[in-house]
């Protein structure tokens, strides 16, 4: 573990900065038994911001491995009404929510994907409610990082065991601006107001379309939701709460239109999906949906999200994030799109957020679909910046602007 100071300071920043905890509210923590002694520290500050109380859901990785392995289909996609009303309460009781993330890389390569599939699917839907109403942002919630061994190793192989955990440590507080001489709220204050500055340019131009084009063979042009709304950083629950979704972020992004995506885009980095590590892979899109896609490495995996319902084979976020950015910078792959996805321009496959288009938050699905906005249970990045990416805006009129060159802004 690093100084123990810095830790306090982590913790302070997810609940201060990341879920802003209100007094009185309820707070979950989602933690692996891998993060445990940051949970703790993080229960300690919650409680310091004045929680009522803090409910810490655990979970293993490992463990869930060997549930997928061990447990018929239909076991897997019995979801238990104590589960439901768990989160209805939670939903009903305007709880906030600090997730630990803490990977293991590969894990579930020999997990049938058909059974992961499924039982995600069956959670989804009985929990489809809950996932309305965080990317609703009714209330606050933020992620973070802590390493384990074997996510640590995978992305530092020239170490091994705690040599490895010390150097992942380093690097996720580094990227989330945690250092030994600094007050990472007021850092955070400054980068939010910075992100603030970028996505205000954005959305006075209000572009009616983007054309991404690379030397990888990416060439995909991406519709814009009319009167969409540029978003990163921090943002407000529909009950004025401030508070930032990702430590750490880097990004600018808005709502594609759910049936104007048109063209080829190729992955720059690997995708973490399901415990499944996807590689070199591409995908082509007409009309908005996903028509044709390989991988050179577990391509059953891409199927699997591609095909998890109607709406996840279209786009419900496109973002924008300089190649010259801090994280991008160290050179470092995180295996995990918390991290990755601030190192690079991403897209998101499924959902939209209602937040990207104006007064969103305040309508039905009915309302948003009209609008362009993609309904599905599922919601996923992954990352095709490049060195060479360029990025031009297409306004109503048919004029272009150039808002990436060779990777990074020149707006």
């Amino acid at each position: 573990m690093p100084d123990q100071r810095k830790i306090e300071k982590f913790a302070e920043l997810a609940v201060n900065i990341g879920a802003n905890v209100q007094k009185d509210q309820i707070v979950v923590v989602n933690a692996s038994t891998d993060t445990s002694e940051l949970a703790r520290k993080i229960t300690e500050k919650a409680y310091d911001a004045g929680a009522k109380r803090v409910e810490v859901q655990w979970n293993d990785p490992y463990v869930s491995r060997l549930s997928y392995l061990g447990m018929s289909e239909d076991a897997l996609t019995e979801v238990p009404e104590h589960m439901v009303k768990k989160y209805e309460y939670f939903v009903e009781q305007g709880a906030c929510f600090i997730s630990i993330t803490s990977p293991v890389p590969g894990l579930n390569s020999d997990v049938p994907g058909v059974k992961m599939q499924k039982a995600s699917q069956a959670r989804s839907k009985k929990l489809d409610f809950f996932q309305t109403h965080m990317m609703g942002n009714r209330s606050q919630w933020t992620i973070v990082g802590a390493p384990n061994v074997t996510w640590a190793e995978k992305v530092f192989p020239e170490k091994s065991g705690e040599e490895a955990v010390e150097a992942l440590w380093d690097a996720i507080l580094n990227a989330s601006r945690v250092y030994s001489d600094n007050d990472p709220v007021k850092d955070w204050e400054a980068h939010n107001e910075k992100l603030s500055r970028h996505n205000k340019i954005l959305n006075d131009h209000q572009f009616k379309a983007l054309h991404f084009e690379n030397s990888l063979g990416t060439d995909i042009t991406v519709e814009l939701v009319k009167n969409h709304v540029w978003a990163g950083g921090n943002e407000e629950s529909t009950k004025g709460v401030v508070f930032n979704p990702n430590i750490p972020t880097e990004e600018s992004f808005t709502m594609p239109l759910k049936t104007g995506v048109n063209g080829t885009v190729v992955a720059t980095k690997p995708l973490n999906y399901q415990g499944n590590l996807i590689e070199d892979f591409w995908l082509t899109f007409k009309d908005g949906a996903v028509v044709d896609y390989d991988a050179k490495k577990e391509k059953d995996a891409l199927k699997n999200l591609v095909e998890f319902d109607e709406g996840s084979r279209y786009l419900g976020e496109i973002a924008l994030i300089p190649y010259d950015s801090p994280i991008s910078n160290t050179g470092i792959l995180f295996f995990n799109t918390l991290f990755d996805e601030n190192a690079s321009c991403h897209m998101a496959l499924g959902r939209a957020y209602p937040m990207n288009v104006e007064g969103g938050t305040e309508m039905d699905k009915e309302s948003l679909e009209a609008l362009g906005y993609n309904h599905s249970m599922a919601h996923s990045d992954f990352m095709f910046g490049s060195k060479d990416l360029s990025v031009k805006g297409i306004k109503e009129d048919g004029t272009e602007i150039q808002i990436f060159k060779d990777g990074n802004f020149v707006i």
